[in-house]
């Protein structure tokens, strides 16, 4: 089945009580039992529900993997993933990463005697040279953010072969209508299911996708013991917004190439990170591994933070805003908003500057972007 096709039926049946199309909202905490332990597949609804059970078919699919599990959060699916671990484990992560997740492990989980080594993974040698008899998981973001870093999946993956060595790859960037990190070799697959999956900003979610039994199970426990699951509307609206995923990206990869082109060489700035750029140092990896490059992109102003303010305060369709991935643009400022947790030293080494601005660029029609920009950059 191609991925259009998968992206509107996968994971949906029409319900066989009604024969609605879409899945029902099934608003419930609890289900009825013949006899203790007697039921129809379904306890209670941290467990299990029928409207979260579809939406993880659906996700699963879409990512050719054969066990989907849906969380409130992004947060949860990376805080899920991590209570797999042990103290005196180690951890190898990409060291430019959304400030969440490295807040998550350096306040929460390093304290529990996990070790964490942030470092640029397109750099062999220096992976290399940290993985140890310790090592039990290569954390991934691709492309990264904000910096727009592509890391080859394949390649990571062939390093740590035959080691015990768990690779997973959040693929929040790409979606699987661009990359398909399980195809790739990677273990683990997480969303933030809050951006391109559900693609309209009204739902907050997370999502892991995996192929091993044995590691779904143990994720499954967690998912179930822990209880960071999402309601059944919030299920419901991410299967509507996922019938359109392919035609969403579609749109979202085009704006941000014309938007890049734009860019390229513009008197205002200093540079512009997007995969697309033959001059992008993984732009080969990128065409390799990526159907295309994606809708996200980051510029870096030549004026300092108070002019960067005054060009994003100019924005009229460009909202200035957390998150990304929704069908309308928004623009960022790492260092004030999503990056804040990491330490100033750390974004200064990795460019994300008081001058840097990340783009969400969004389905609109282009010409109207592009006016948004000239007319906020010039």
């Amino acid at each position: 089945m191609k991925f259009g096709t998968k992206a509107v039926h996968a994971g949906v049946k029409p319900d066989p009580a009604t024969g609605a199309i879409m899945t029902p909202v099934f608003q419930t905490s609890t289900y009825a039992q013949a006899s203790p332990g007697k039921h129809k597949g379904f306890e209670y609804s941290r467990t299990q529900n029928p409207t979260r059970m579809a939406l993880e078919q659906s996700i699963s699919a879409l990512e050719n993997g054969k066990h989907g599990l849906c969380f409130a959060s992004g947060m949860a699916a990376i805080d899920t993933l991590v209570k797999t671990l042990n103290p005196g484990d180690e951890v190898i992560s990409t060291d430019d990463l959304y400030g969440g997740s490295y807040r998550l492990f350096t306040r929460v989980y390093e304290k529990y005697g996990i070790k964490f080594h942030f470092v640029n993974l397109t750099e062999k040698e220096k992976v290399s040279s940290l993985i140890n008899d310790k090592t039990r998981l290569i954390w991934v973001e691709t492309p990264t953010n904000p910096m727009m870093t592509v890391v080859d999946i394949p390649a990571l993956v062939e390093m740590v072969k035959g080691r015990g060595i768990l690779v997973a790859v959040d693929n929040t960037f790409a979606t699987p209508y661009l990359q398909q990190p399980l195809d790739l070799g990677a273990d683990v697959v997480m969303h933030s299911v809050t951006k391109y999956l559900a693609g309209h900003s009204d739902v907050v979610m997370g999502a892991l996708v995996v192929n091993d039994d044995a590691l779904a199970e143990q994720l499954y426990f967690l998912q179930n013991s822990s209880g960071a699951v999402p309601g059944p509307q919030d299920s419901f609206l991410t299967l509507r917004g996922i019938k359109t995923l392919h035609l969403r990206m579609q749109r979202h990869c085009e704006n941000a190439a014309i938007i890049a082109d734009f860019l390229s060489g513009h008197a205002a700035l200093e540079k512009v990170y997007w995969p697309g750029y033959t001059s992008h140092p993984n732009h080969d990896v990128a065409q390799k591994q990526m159907k295309a490059f994606g809708g996200m992109l980051s510029m870096q102003l030549k004026g300092d933070k108070k002019e960067t303010f005054r060009v994003m305060e100019k924005f009229k369709v460009f909202t200035i805003a957390e998150s990304l991935g929704g069908v309308e643009s928004l623009c960022n400022h790492p260092v004030t908003m999503t990056h804040a947790s990491i330490p100033p030293h750390e974004r200064e080494r990795l460019g994300i500057t008081d001058s840097l601005i990340r783009l969400s660029v969004g389905i609109e029609d282009a010409d109207d972007l592009l006016d948004d920009l000239q007319q906020a950059l010039g």
